[in-house]
C-alpha cells in the first residue's frame, strides 16, 4: 500500500473510532444512529481499501440504508420529539467496561499466540467473485426472499400504522371536491 493509501486508512480507522465513541457519548437515539453511520461506513472504506471492494460496498450500502430506515422511524413513531430528547446509553457501565477489558486483553493474546499460516498458492485474480461465491453461493436464495420480507413488513407497518387512506380526502364516492383534509384524524369528525 502506498502512502496515500497508509494515510486514507489511518484517517478512516480514526473516524470509525471517533464515531464509536460518539455511539457512547451522545445523548439521543437520532444523533447516536447517525453516529454509528459515519462509523460503520468508515469500516466499509477500510474494508475495501484492504482489498475486498465487494464487502466494503456492501458493507456502506447496507449500513446507510439501515441507519436512515431506523432514524425515519425514530423520527416517525418514537414518543419523545424525533429520538431528540436527551438520554443514556450507557448501562452497568462497571461490569461492560470488566467484560470489555478482559475479552481485549483475550482477543490481542490470541493475536500473538495463535501460530498464522503462511500463504500458499497464489492469490484469486478476482476477489470480489471468490468473497460472494463463498458468503452467498447457497444463501442467494434466502436472502432475496428475506430482503423481500423485510420490506412488506416495513411497508405494512406503516399502512397499518395510518388513521387514513390514500383516497380519504375525496370522501367516499371519491366525488368530494376541492378535497378536504380530515381534522382529528377521520372524515366526517
Amino acid at each position: 500500500m502506498d502512502t496515500t493509501g497508509t494515510v486514507v486508512l489511518t484517517v478512516l480507522g480514526v473516524l470509525a473510532l471517533a464515531g464509536g465513541v460518539l455511539v457512547f457519548v451522545l445523548d439521543s437515539m437520532a444523533r447516536v444512529t447517525f453516529a454509528l453511520l459515519v462509523s460503520l461506513a468508515c469500516v466499509g472504506g477500510v474494508v475495501t481499501l484492504l482489498g475486498l471492494p465487494y464487502l466494503g460496498v456492501v458493507t456502506v450500502l447496507m449500513m446507510v440504508m439501515e441507519m436512515v430506515i431506523m432514524a425515519v422511524f425514530m423520527i416517525a413513531y418514537m414518543m419523545n420529539p424525533a429520538g431528540l430528547m436527551p438520554m443514556s446509553m450507557l448501562h452497568n457501565t462497571r461490569g461492560a467496561l470488566a467484560v470489555s477489558a478482559v475479552l481485549f486483553a483475550a482477543l490481542t493474546a490470541g493475536i500473538f499466540a495463535v501460530p498464522w499460516p503462511g500463504r500458499e498458492g497464489r492469490p484469486p485474480r478476482d476477489s470480489t467473485v471468490q468473497l460472494g461465491t463463498a458468503l452467498m453461493e447457497g444463501q442467494m436464495l434466502t436472502m432475496v426472499v428475506l430482503g423481500l420480507v423485510l420490506l412488506s413488513t416495513m411497508v405494512g407497518a406503516t399502512v397499518l400504522a395510518t388513521q387514513r387512506g390514500r383516497y380519504d380526502r375525496f370522501g367516499d364516492d371519491l366525488d368530494r371536491r376541492p378535497a378536504q383534509d380530515p381534522v382529528g384524524g377521520g372524515v366526517g369528525r
